[in-house]
């Protein structure tokens, strides 16, 4: 065994399953390697921007490893954004970047794609991972990855492994499997029975769900411990999609003034509101109605609990949940009747122009009749319109919130999970990154893409509504879609976009763009009202966390 193969069976090991790359020189060596021991499946994409976002997504779909591996300098600060997003949202990705070998250290001239240093990249890298290794010792490389991936999955947070190119077939020892961190077990119990105490005593107990239960893969977990102690559930903003699959009492989302006012007030109005992996941001809280009392919230996050004024540090959300199923028989929380979130369904096929929510009206529709899909969305009023769709499976980076996300993120989970994907993107972010679309006919994906084209980078006119320079040229998408290897549709009103999603349902193999063209001006009600929300709080009369 190399220190190649020492490493993609150690990735494959914790969780990983698939690798998305694209080859450069420092980096060929393992390209080379890791094809020719077909140990991980390899995808290569364009651009690195695009293997940082699938690798991301194939990471949150499956709760296991995302890998991203590239070459040194340009093309791993090409990916930079992409990481600091896996960190952001708490992702476990593993980057790994050649880099240049022992002599190419050591002779004195300034190296292609170096910056300042040779050693830049890793300080770079430090800001956005959560641990890093040069793996420039094979004796040491099995502890060293051991350690880092271990990492990557207690934190939930990128690693970064550089890869110098003369260690890539060095003979190498395989990698153990670290231990999972340990816990204080009566702290554990201190912390449950203070949690249930509070629960019990509580008059309108509510619990919130967040992204690390899918991070941690404790969905069913948790759903079961909403149904043992009669808990209602909503999601955070962030963490819309999750319980999707499984049997919990879940209302909907919790959207602050833009959202059902009935989740809102019980969220807001909870005198014991079980936040469980929820990240206290600005998009989950900045437009609340009011502020929440975090003295009587619970807080489990990062390793440990806060109730009140009583922090319990090292109590793991698994194990938390675990505790909580163990003893909450004993307890059964009373909330008030709360009804679930209605979404729209039943669009007219007329010759009306399009609107954002006549798109979440067709796919929900599509779904009612067809099943659910798995939606990946990119940022704009494509989010706030994910919003109004029938709860499934969401993927999207709702704190962070890069555009650029939701092409490369679809075709990341179709390569991980083999399911289709309906990606809605805005014409501004399609700009950026659309064009992977052009790799799916290499992998036979064939994911359904809906472009919500204004010809404007539309959401940040809502803020900014006198400057030009949010105007777009219209690109004519769906033209570009069959030189690319699928089918595009460019539709202008209900009937014509129901014919089309009609159509793309029906044909696989090949992408299938439906470019809707939506007038300027257009919003989703959602957007409008988490835009209103907003400027309430810049004016300062508004709430948060």
């Amino acid at each position: 065994m190399n220190l190649s193969t020492a490493l993609l069976h150690a990735l494959k090991d914790h969780g990983a399953r698939a690798v998305f790359g694209l080859p450069g020189d420092f980096v060929l060596p393992f390209f080379k390697q890791l094809e020719d021991s077909a140990i991980l499946p390899l995808y290569t994409l364009s651009h690195e921007p695009g293997v940082g976002f699938a690798a991301d997504a194939s990471a949150r779909f499956s709760h296991g490893l995302g890998v991203a591996a590239v070459t040194y300098g340009a093309g791993a600060l090409n990916m930079v954004n992409a990481v600091a997003a896996s960190y952001a949202e708490k992702v476990p990705m593993v980057v790994i970047s050649g880099a240049p070998g022992a002599n190419e250290r050591r002779n004195g001239f300034l190296l292609h794609h170096q910056t300042r240093s040779l050693d830049s990249q890793m300080a770079m890298f430090r800001e956005i991972t959560c641990d890093q290794v040069v793996l420039d010792d094979p004796a040491r490389a099995p502890e060293q990855i051991a350690r880092v991936l271990g990492n990557c999955l207690a934190q939930s947070r990128p690693v970064y492994i550089e890869l110098p190119r003369d260690m890539v077939a060095a003979p190498c020892a395989p990698v153990p499997k670290l231990p999972a961190p340990s816990w204080d077990p009566e702290a554990l119990q201190a912390c449950v029975t203070e949690l249930l105490a509070r629960l019990a005593t509580a008059e309108r107990p509510m619990l919130l769900a967040g992204i690390e239960i899918r991070r941690f893969g404790i969905e069913e977990k948790v759903a079961k411990l909403a149904r043992l102690l009669h808990l209602p559930v909503t999601t955070s903003i962030m963490g819309r999609g999750l319980l999707a699959n499984a049997e919990a009492p879940l209302l909907g989302t919790y959207l602050g003034v833009a959202g059902d006012p009935q989740i809102t007030h019980a969220v807001e109005g909870s005198d014991a509101l079980l936040m469980l992996g929820v990240i206290v941001s600005d998009t989950n809280f900045g437009v609340s109605e009011k502020t929440i009392d975090m003295r009587k919230a619970i807080l489990a996050l990062d390793g440990q609990v806060e109730m009140g004024h009583h922090i319990y540090p090292n109590i793991p959300l698994e194990a938390l949940v675990d505790g909580l199923l163990e003893r909450g028989h004993s307890i059964a929380c009373t909330p008030p009747p709360c009804r679930r979130a209605e979404y729209p369904y039943g669009l007219v096929a007329d010759s009306a122009p399009l609107a954002p929510m006549d798109i979440a009206r067709a796919v929900n529709d599509l779904m009612k009749q067809r099943g659910s899909f798995p939606i990946v969305s990119d940022i704009g009023d494509c989010f706030f319109t994910a919003l109004d769709i029938e709860h499934t499976d969401l993927l999207a980076p709702g704190y962070y919130a890069t555009m650029g996300y939701g092409v490369p993120a679809g075709l990341g989970l179709q390569a991980d999970s083999g399911q289709r994907p309906i990606i809605l993107v805005g014409d501004g972010a399609f700009q950026m990154t659309g064009w992977e679309l052009g790799n799916c006919q290499r992998y036979g994906w064939d994911p359904i893409v809906i472009v919500f084209n204004n010809c404007s980078w539309e959401m940040l006119r809502t803020f900014q509504p006198e400057s030009s320079f949010n105007n777009l040229s219209d690109w004519h998408f769906a033209d570009m879609a069959k030189p690319m290897g699928g089918e595009g549709y460019r539709v202008s009103t209900r009937a014509e976009l129901l014919a089309a999603l009609d159509h793309a349902v029906e044909m696989r193999g090949r992408f299938q763009l439906i470019e809707a063209m939506i007038p300027r001006g257009v919003l989703s009600d959602t957007l409008n009202r988490f835009v209103a929300g907003v400027r309430r709080l810049q004016a300062g009369s508004g709430a948060g966390c």
